[in-house]
């Protein structure tokens, strides 16, 4: 084992200058040396590390006049490593064009998670007809019509947050590209979406706006892009390449309890989706 005392300095001048040095001893602190011409704008690290040493890297020789500049002697055995004159400059200008990426980059990401949104089967339904789970408390079984020729079967555990009676006919959002599950005995073919607060005490089914067609398709974006709307993705797609759990975190309500990604509106061909009274909640 050998100990090794490192110190690192972010420096600024016009000449080279020796950013590190290291002296393989026992703890014994090694002498910095700084050319007349830099100045210390930062003392990041200090430390003594131990570690082992399979072989010593080389030894990087400065001239001579950096000696003279700083009337210092280079110890026995210490190893230096220099930098070019404009290296502050060289990581300024790295950390600028990494943040600008980064930028870049997220706003890809919003769009990409926009995008898989749209492939999304999402869309109004109406509950025909409600009734309670058989096989389970916190279960109610709907019959929805989401505009096919038959109505869907869809379990929701609603029980404790909507009393039976205020599911009976009424319009709802249902995300209609899920594989179906089997949930104590019944297929269900879909969700229903709702809106909750961070404690998940109140949950809200999603509203569509009045004049609302089931079957219609949910999209977000502005009114013009339900002509781009891409086609939806088969319920394997979703599964295979986990759209919804791309998607879910970060759809919610706005401050005005409009249904919401990022910025970008829920809505149908008659207005936009919202909660009843639920103010930025998340929804699933």
């Amino acid at each position: 084992m050998v100990s090794t005392t490192t110190t690192n300095h972010l420096l600024k001048g016009s000449g080279s200058f020796l950013l590190s040095s290291h002296h393989h001893h026992i703890l014994r602190r090694c002498p910095f040396l700084l050319p007349t011409t830099a100045r210390i704008i930062n003392n990041r690290i200090r430390s003594t590390i131990v570690t082992p040493v399979a072989a010593p890297p080389l030894p990087i020789s400065l001239h001579r006049d950096f000696y003279d500049q700083t009337k210092t002697s280079l110890p026995k055995g210490m190893m230096c490593y220099c930098t070019a004159p404009n290296a502050l400059d060289t990581i300024v200008a790295s950390d600028e064009g990494n943040a600008k990426n980064e930028e870049d980059n997220g706003e890809l990401t919003v769009e990409k998670i926009r995008e898989a949104a749209n492939t999304l089967d999402i869309r109004v339904g109406r509950i025909l007809k409600a009734w309670r789970h058989e096989e389970a408390d916190s279960l109610y079984v709907e019959e929805v019509d989401v505009g096919e020729p038959e109505p869907r079967i869809i379990c929701s555990g609603l029980v404790k947050y909507v009393p039976l009676h205020l599911l009976q006919d009424r319009n709802i959002v249902v995300l209609a590209n899920l594989k179906p599950r089997n949930m104590r005995g019944v297929k269900s073919n879909g969700m229903l979406m709702a809106a909750s607060d961070a404690s998940h005490e109140s949950v809200e089914l999603l509203v569509p706006p009045e004049g609302a067609i089931p079957g219609e398709r949910v999209w977000f974006g502005s009114p013009e892009e339900k002509e781009n709307l891409p086609d939806a993705a088969s319920p394997n797609q979703v599964q295979k390449k986990k759209i919804w759990e791309q998607v879910q975190p970060h759809l919610k309500t706005d401050d005005s309890c409009v249904a919401v990604l990022g910025t970008h509106y829920m809505r149908t061909s008659a207005g936009l989706i919202v909660s009843q009274s639920l103010k930025n909640a998340r929804i699933s």
